[in-house]
């Protein structure tokens, strides 16, 4: 029987490699970013049709879209550093091309034309029925029995996943918070998102759905164009965010997942520290492999063990000693919920 997974979390976590680790192993299905690229869009309510659901995984992303053109795509973006018949200044580049189907094939323009020709004959039916077809085509193309989905930035979209898929398993990556708070003030991304959360503060709103254009005109010169074709990267490189805004984010994030995990039954959950990682990957790995109903492969642990960097790890202690503990502050919040919620425990397994 076919398994699928969810990896969720902060991003800026290690989990960019543990996809790289889990497209490694023969039985898994790794798919990097999904989520990430195609978002809420492809899970629209009541039934679609396949040509419907289709064009909700190949509409280009506007965002990512505004983000290529301005000359500050993502390291993510996988599409863009090997390009084929899609650019962002013509056609615009499909939503599961620019992180997913790269990250599966050397022909990601091939692999697209071939999920094209299948979904679009696709009957009508819910969203989540049309992505457990999709899964179950793809495990076939690639003879994988696990699915393991992982997006960076992740914690919001899983009350839906769970809801749309409620048998799937779901693993809370996180890392230390100074480390992994840092790591965000340094991405574009995670500018951007500092920025667009700022954004929503002044405007007093709790989604982009509510913004008015009497909202966009109040925003200062320095944050309006974030919305429409004026991006700049000046204005998300250049804009001085306090450390600390991380912080708060990281804590925010970690312990969403953490009260999401405790809410699920005990074989459905399950938690991985990046340090944990580092320190014993092939102890970590096993127990990942066997959660998400895969065996642990000599040859995969040893490959596994290499994609691993361990030079990210500290880098917090290398801030001046007041950014430094100012930072560890904004992080207690959720430093603390790690250690004490139900489902997680300090070492990053599973819980009662």
């Amino acid at each position: 029987m076919r398994t699928l997974t969810f990896v969720i979390g902060t991003g800026r976590s290690g989990s960019t490699a543990l996809s790289r680790i889990l497209n490694a192993h023969p039985d898994v299905l790794s798919l990097n970013e999904f989520m990430a690229s195609v978002g809420d869009a492809a899970f629209p309510e009541g039934k679609v049709t396949g040509e419907e659901f289709w064009q909700s995984l190949f509409r280009p992303a506007p965002h990512f879209e505004r983000m290529i053109r301005s000359g500050l795509p993502l390291p993510e973006f996988l599409y863009t550093r090997r390009p084929g018949r899609y650019t962002s200044e013509t056609t615009g580049i499909p939503a599961l091309s620019l992180m997913v189907l790269p990250h599966l094939t050397d022909d990601p323009d091939g692999l697209l034309d071939e999920l094209r020709a299948a979904l679009v004959r696709w009957p009508e039916r819910t969203a989540a029925e049309h992505h457990q077809a999709l899964f179950g085509l793809l495990c076939a193309r690639f003879g994988r029995t696990a699915v393991v989905e992982r997006s960076g930035y992740s914690t919001g979209w899983a009350p839906g996943l769970r809801a749309a898929f409620p048998h799937a398993r779901f693993v809370h990556m996180f890392r230390d918070g100074p480390d992994c708070a840092l790591s965000m003030s340094r991405h574009p991304g995670y500018r951007t998102i500092s920025l667009l959360r700022e954004i929503k503060a002044r405007a007093g709103i709790d989604s982009f759905a509510a913004l008015t254009d009497e909202h966009v005109r109040s925003l200062p010169a320095d944050l309006s164009p974030l919305l429409d074709e004026r991006f700049d990267p000046a204005l998300v490189l250049d804009r001085n965010v306090p450390l600390r805004t991380f912080g708060t984010l990281w804590s925010e994030l970690v312990t969403e997942a953490t009260e999401f995990l405790g809410q699920l039954p005990a074989d459905q959950r399950t938690a991985l520290a990046y340090e944990d990682l580092l320190d014993d990957p092939a102890e970590e790995l096993s127990r990942l492999a066997e959660f998400i109903g895969v065996a642990p492969l000599p040859q995969w642990l040893l490959t596994a063990s290499a994609l691993l960097d361990h030079s990210r790890r500290g880098s917090a202690r290398s801030l001046p000693a007041a950014e430094l503990e100012e930072l560890r502050e904004s992080c207690a919040p959720g430093t603390r919920v790690l250690q004490g919620r139900p489902g997680v425990s300090s070492a990053g397994r599973s819980g009662p």
